[in-house]
């Protein structure tokens, strides 16, 4: 079809050879072959009389008219997606979609690793791509390269809807054979050990109970930096150090390896993970029902309660969201990181 001598096919290919850059990533994120790609871009070219992607050095970057078009051109196939392409009808028996979510390394194993296979018993057609946590999952989320983002609550933008999946908060753990692990965890003890911690990124970017424990009076000493919340317990295990982890991540490892879990000796405010999804997309049924089933599997699928973990009094809410807002100041290149 064609509009103005535009082949609007042509619409889709334009997005992704501006997003991307590249032809063969284009190509790549089109399912389309580098020659066919290349020939939309000819096609393109002449069209707009413009060069749009010009090879400077070892790639290729956008010329002025190019840029000028990025914005226009992702409003019109968001606005087309919302309001012509998208089904109207949902039938999670025979839907066949492939939905995209962004998610940490914890959420995934907390939530969507149970929830995905639920899901398949329900919807077995849907097909599920999950993302790493980037540096900007918001960005991320209004380019439409995923449908939903899984983050901390005070990490999601205004500017579109989220739902609330569930709140977590940390415990210690260390290795069963730990003598300092016996008994109760003390404040002392807790900064007299070696610790192990989660950092992310280039910038070593540290999650939120990172951050918060460097806020205390007394410094705990690092003695491992990880990439990931899942690395922690194997770095734990057989040494004396102890690493400071959300409960509901601890309550799965404790189940399989030699651990052991303590209350944190101090006031730490809890987390929520929400799931946030673009506001054009607010009427697509398939995401909607993925988003309520997520929320109801984390429901029900809480940490059991714990003998030897004896919750402390919580932080009241308004200190809690104070501090949440202390964190996202101080790290605004964080968003995401639970």
């Amino acid at each position: 079809m064609r509009f103005q001598r535009l082949d609007l096919n042509l619409l889709v290919a334009l997005d992704a050879l501006l997003s991307e850059k590249s032809v063969s990533l284009a190509a790549d994120r089109l399912c389309l072959s580098q020659s066919a790609t290349s020939s939309a871009l000819g096609r393109l070219r002449d069209y707009f009389g413009d060069e749009l992607l010009v090879v400077k050095g070892r790639s290729m970057v956008l010329t002025a008219r190019a840029e000028e078009l990025i914005e226009p051109v992702r409003a019109v196939l968001e606005q087309i997606r919302s309001t012509i392409a998208i089904q109207p009808e949902f039938d999670p028996a025979t839907a066949d979609r492939l939905i995209r979510i962004m998610a940490s390394d914890y959420s995934c194993q907390v939530l969507l690793a149970g929830a995905l296979g639920m899901l398949e018993a329900e919807a077995p057609h849907m097909r599920f791509e999950i993302q790493p946590m980037g540096d900007n999952p918001i960005d991320t989320l209004e380019r439409g390269q995923i449908d939903l983002l899984l983050t901390i609550d005070y990490a999601i933008s205004s500017d579109h809807p989220s739902q609330l999946m569930f709140e977590d908060d940390y415990v210690v753990v260390g290795d069963a054979a730990n003598a300092a692990m016996q008994g109760e965890m003390t404040r002392d003890k807790y900064f007299a050990l070696g610790h192990v911690t989660a950092r992310f990124g280039k910038s070593r970017t540290p999650a939120f109970d990172d951050w918060f424990v460097r806020r205390q009076k007394t410094q705990r000493r690092i003695e491992v930096v990880a990439p990931s919340f899942l690395s922690l317990p194997g770095l734990v295990l057989g040494t004396r150090r102890i690493a400071t982890m959300h409960r509901r991540l601890a309550a799965q490892m404790v189940q399989t390896l030699p651990l052991i879990q303590r209350e944190v000796p101090f006031d730490i405010p809890p987390i929520r993970e929400a799931v946030q999804w673009h506001i054009t997309n607010n009427n697509d049924r398939a995401l909607r029902w993925v988003v309520e089933r997520l929320a109801a599997y984390a429901q029900e699928s809480g940490p059991a309660a714990d003998t030897n973990v004896v919750p402390l009094a919580r932080i009241a809410d308004a200190r809690a969201d104070e501090i949440a807002v202390q964190f996202q100041a101080n790290h605004p290149s964080t968003r995401g990181m639970a």
